[in-house]
């Protein structure tokens, strides 16, 4: 029989610590958008606004490409026929280029790296920062990915598909967890006890 308790003290305090902290903050993140956000969509719709916007900006201004833009539509995600999200649709000279579904305004993402940082043991000055930094660079690492999304669907349609499921999505996670250890790195830990280092 598998005695729970040898196990768990095996796991060292501050795993635990961190472990218990993250469920916590999962599960109350999962009621507060399930019971008071998702039917709203309050904040999925300014994001992904913001990131249609942000992307149709950043592209018409670089370079010789210009002509798009984004507006706000209903979509039939699931092909009932019937309108029930609300998505940022990037056009050029009329014709669709791209959707940015709420699931791809990356809030997930930043509460997923939020979280992280508040579990870790650190002061809270330095947490702030790296919430605040960390922010700006994920959204701007996903508004450059819809810019590449948008370049790669008018000039490169045979590459689109893998970007935007694979090295997209690669390159977000990528600078998620390099925030993370950015911010893991001026952290010690001794036997049962945390020493933190500025």
């Amino acid at each position: 029989m598998i005695n729970i308790k040898s196990i768990k003290n095996k796991i060292p305090l501050q795993v635990r610590l961190f472990l218990g902290k993250a469920i916590l903050l999962f599960v109350i993140w999962k009621l507060i958008y399930s019971i008071f956000l998702y039917d709203s969509k309050y904040l999925d719709h300014i994001l992904t606004a913001h990131i249609g916007d942000a992307s149709v900006f950043i592209i018409n201004n670089l370079g010789d490409l210009n002509g798009f833009i984004s507006k706000r539509e209903m979509t039939d995600n699931d092909n009932t026929g019937i309108l029930k999200d609300e998505v940022s649709v990037i056009y050029h000279n009329n014709d669709i280029v791209l959707y940015i579904a709420n699931v791809c305004n990356g809030l997930e993402l930043m509460v997923l790296y939020i979280g992280f940082i508040v579990c870790m043991p650190s002061k809270f000055h330095r947490k702030l920062l790296y919430i605040i930094l960390g922010i700006i660079v994920l959204d701007l690492t996903n508004i450059f990915r819809c810019v590449g999304l948008i370049y790669l669907r008018e000039y490169y349609e045979i590459y689109f598909d893998f970007a935007h499921h694979y090295l997209f999505n690669t390159l977000v996670y990528t600078a998620t967890f390099i925030m993370w250890i950015l911010y893991s790195r001026k952290i010690y830990f001794k036997k049962n006890e945390l020493v933190q280092v500025k």
